[in-house]
């Protein structure tokens, strides 16, 4: 260090510092609102699935349910859902800090407009092509007589995929206002429906086909979580809708730049493969292949991993995305290296425990969720072994999902896009001989391979875009962190044996997979953070800060 060098750098390195501590703590309290949103979300998710589980089991009729969102999956997955927040939110950020208010929101009227057009268009589509769509996508012999009932069931589900983008536009606008409530509220509504559904509605169902309850209960769910509730919640931020023709909001200053500039960031999404939308149909197209309930098996141990990686990846990264756009607004590189540090550093100290314990205590997990009425024990076993093999890439998907709004921070949605088709070719292939060797798991197993890649190519290449991402610190804390999720498991997996060795299972299923799950969560919680103490874990400090907020509001 040059002695004329020295002052300025110490000072700049301390206002990086400063800066930076300032940024995750914003990240850490959005992010700690978003997890307890997205755990309520969970929780309804998981109530959800035991009244469908005792109501009518794991079988064919539950696999034609299943199947009846194969297609509006993959009009989801065609027309790049998740690419309207990820394009929106930059540009929009952008307008935003300029002052240039009018223009954002003439700009978000002409996307408005666009995605309805389209989503319209290809809802049509899917409804006229129904029958050859869910027959080609289950093309399993097994399931051929149970066609017709799920092309039902999907002409039913379709409408709602206009609703959940129309919702992801006014989530993603809401979430540079810092307001994540819209994002809160969306999926428990759509659960809430559901459930209504299994429950209040079944009552007036025809007695052949009770299950196309659950259908309408979502699309009602839909309406009100993504049109509903949102549109309430942009007019109390003082957003609006410019009802006027694209031609003439296009004509606007500005505006015509700005909407370029989205579909720019938009149209290397939807030209992509992404594996997120494409490995869930895969399991199910293969899964038709195998016995009576294979399909089921699979959503249900899915449903269960979305739960953690939800609560805390997905979480997270909506919590982080604002602030990397404004970093990268402010042309601030350093410091968007720093937060995408402390994004997965702070996402693997909740992953990868996470992960070990629900791979150790996947049964009784199961039978605590799912098991009853007409779910039996058979059922929760075949539900728990996929859920060992997508729970080990929890940790997976939930990095890459931060290295992937790094990127759409800096207005990049090719190197992602490409990343992630490649994975997806190479989780394609990965399908036939892992079924053929492990049956459905393998089918587990492939998913979360290709996510594994998948994530360890954008950490390269996010690496190389920002000039290093400060890997000394990340390697650290992400050793400390697998020894300490180690320890965790290995604790609860001596426990949950010495405990299952004395109950009776035939009875009581749900109070002894409780007990079991109480203790062994316990035990390998204080494992995870005394490990984690002795080896000086720093996103200790996260827990302390929030135990500190804590205490300070119960004692005001």
């Amino acid at each position: 260090m040059s002695p004329t060098s020295s002052p300025s750098s110490a000072e700049s390195d301390e206002d990086h510092e400063a800066s930076s501590k300032a940024s995750n703590r914003r990240v850490a309290n959005a992010s700690t609102l978003m997890m307890v949103a997205v755990l309520l979300s969970r929780v309804l998710g998981l109530v959800r699935d035991r009244v469908i589980a005792a109501k009518f089991g794991q079988g064919f009729e539950t696999d034609a349910y299943n199947a009846a969102f194969t297609v509006p999956d993959l009009l989801s997955y065609v027309i790049a859902g998740g690419a309207i927040s990820s394009a929106v939110v930059p540009v929009f950020t952008e307008y935003m800090k300029a002052g240039r208010n009018k223009e954002a929101w003439r700009i978000f009227s002409v996307v408005a407009i666009i995605v309805t057009w389209v989503v319209t268009g290809f809802i049509i589509i899917g409804e006229i092509f129904a029958w050859p769509l869910v027959a080609r996508l289950n093309p399993g012999p097994v399931f051929a007589p149970h066609i017709p009932q799920s092309v039902f069931l999907t002409r039913i589900l379709l409408p709602a995929q206009l609703f959940f983008f129309l919702g992801g536009l006014m989530m993603g606008v809401m979430q540079i206002k810092g307001v994540f409530f819209g994002q809160m509220i969306g999926p428990v509504v759509y659960n809430l429906g559901i459930i209504m559904g299994g429950t209040v509605l079944i009552h007036f169902a025809p007695a052949n086909n009770r299950i196309v309850v659950l259908c309408w209960g979502a699309v009602i769910g839909a309406f009100i979580g993504n049109i509903v509730i949102q549109w309430a919640l942009i007019r109390k931020i003082g957003g609006y809708f410019v009802a006027r023709s694209v031609k003439t909001l296009l004509a606007y200053p500005g505006v015509k730049d700005g909407a370029k500039q989205v579909w720019r960031m938009m149209l290397p999404i939807l030209l992509g493969v992404a594996l997120p939308q494409i490995a869930a149909i895969t399991n199910k197209y293969y899964a038709s292949f195998l016995t009576a309930g294979a399909q089921s098996a699979l959503m249900n141990a899915n449903r269960m991993m979305q739960v953690p990686l939800g609560v805390f990846g997905q979480a997270t990264a909506i919590a982080i995305f604002p602030t990397m756009a404004a970093h990268y607004a402010d042309r601030n590189i350093k410091a968007l290296r720093s937060t995408t540090n402390y994004g997965l550093r702070f996402i693997f100290f909740l992953t990868v425990p996470a992960s070990a314990l629900m791979f150790v205590l996947a049964l009784p997990i199961v039978q605590l969720l799912l098991q009853s009425g007409k779910y039996g024990a058979d059922d929760a076993y075949r539900a728990s072994e996929a859920l060992k093999f997508y729970a080990i890439g929890i940790f997976a998907w939930s990095g890459q999902s931060i290295l992937s709004r790094t990127f759409y921070s800096l207005k990049n949605t090719k190197v992602p896009t490409v990343v992630g088709t490649l994975a997806t070719l190479m989780f394609l292939p990965m399908n036939r001989p892992l079924m053929h060797l492990m049956g459905y798991r393998g089918l587990a197993l492939a998913t979360t391979i290709a996510s594994a890649m998948n994530m360890f190519a954008l950490l390269w290449l996010v690496r190389m875009r920002l000039r290093g991402i400060e890997g000394g610190r990340l390697a650290k804390s992400s050793a400390r962190i697998a020894a300490a999720s180690l320890a965790a498991a290995g604790v609860a997996r001596l426990v949950y044996r010495a405990m299952w060795a004395t109950m009776n299972h035939k009875t009581h299923v749900f109070l002894h997979a409780a007990e079991i799950l109480t203790v062994c969560l316990s035990v390998g919680v204080v494992v995870y953070l005394a490990v984690g103490f002795v080896l000086r874990m720093e996103e200790l400090s996260v827990i302390s800060d929030l135990v500190g907020k804590i205490r300070a509001r119960v004692g005001r």
